[in-house]
């Protein structure tokens, strides 16, 4: 059982449904969303992207426990968000040097857990690639990274959510067959490596840890486990840590996303809700760019709000408090 400071219990609260589950909105994309708005003929700029996201903020917050932003083109869009819907900031900078081998990452180089807390911050995320089986300087360097994180967060009472995205070092194509036989015991291990206390994570948001296009039953072709090999690496991962976790949509389809939470669910994994980005909000990009404003509006009010509404019935039939692994806090 964890044990949080009243200040930490407090935020998570915040972050949260009065149950304990975690229904957040995610939209601290920077170069993707920069990538799919180009590919629309749009000129990225400081400002589309400022609006894009306040835009998104204060249509689907009401309908999320809380928002993930980025303090670079986010913090209009947090000054928007619902007044019930807590607020997480990243820490990262977007990215990583593709020169380099290891994907190491970064912090923001203006940004620290003292000021975010300062902008009205609950939580604070910061996302790590890691690949279990990369050169073991190259992932100490990255453990230690973390600790930093965990540390600055520990000494001003904040949660410290990590954002934990697997890859092969030795293989770049993530969505491939060989890839998805492997990704299983990838995103397993590094769940148990960051549930150590030295890190002083809160909270793990996590992929799923199959391909659920390469399940028997949803594959179109080839298949890399059946459902019953799938379930189990669920509960494997869901017996893999002690803390509370959520799920990532990783930016497939709303429906697709759905349909994994409940196949976890049945599976016995025991998460605690989500952070859900691009499948709640994606297909707002094209109006906005193509259509302006208010036709981004009206998607927003009409699908976008069926989508996060949809989601959240989902996660109430799925996923479980994390009260449970929480104790008193200490006084």
């Amino acid at each position: 059982m964890l044990e949080w400071s009243e200040n930490k219990r407090q935020a998570m609260e915040r972050l949260s449904t009065p149950e304990g589950i975690i229904t957040a909105l995610a939209i601290d994309q920077r170069g993707a969303l920069k990538k799919m708005m180009s590919a629309l003929g749009m000129e990225a700029t400081k400002e589309t992207i400022e609006r894009f996201k306040t835009l998104i903020s204060q249509e689907l917050t009401p309908y999320a426990s809380a928002i993930l932003l980025d303090p670079e083109y986010g913090l209009p869009a947090a000054q928007k968000r619902a007044a019930e819907s807590g607020l997480l900031l990243a820490y990262e900078k977007t990215g990583y040097d593709q020169t380099v081998p290891g994907r190491f990452p970064d912090l923001l180089p203006d940004c620290s857990v003292i000021r975010f807390k300062e902008s009205g911050a609950d939580a604070v995320k910061f996302l790590l690639y890691y690949d279990c089986d990369e050169e073991e300087g190259i992932n100490f360097h990255k453990q230690v990274f973390v600790e930093r994180i965990g540390s600055e967060c520990m000494a001003e009472g904040l949660p410290f959510y990590l954002e934990l995205l697997s890859y092969d070092a030795k293989n770049a194509d993530t969505k491939s067959l060989s890839y998805a036989k492997t990704k299983p015991r990838k995103v397993i291990e590094m769940m148990k490596e960051f549930s150590k206390p030295q890190y002083k994570v809160d909270v793990l948001k996590v992929e799923v840890p199959v391909n659920m296009s390469f399940v028997e039953g949803n594959a179109t072709g080839e298949i890399a486990y059946t459902r019953q090999e799938a379930a189990a690496y669920f509960k494997e991962q869901s017996d893999a840590t002690d803390l509370p976790y959520i799920f990532l949509s990783a930016g497939v389809s709303a429906a697709l996303f759905m349909e994994t939470l409940r196949f976890a669910k049945d599976a016995g994994a025991r998460f605690n809700g989500v952070l859900c980005g691009r499948a709640t909000w994606k297909e707002a990009v094209a109006p906005f760019v193509e259509k302006g404003e208010a036709a981004t509006l009206e998607w927003l009010t009409e699908q976008g709000t069926q989508n996060i509404r949809q989601l959240n019935e989902v996660i109430r039939e799925t996923a479980v408090s994390w009260h449970e692994k929480v104790v008193q806090p200490v006084q």
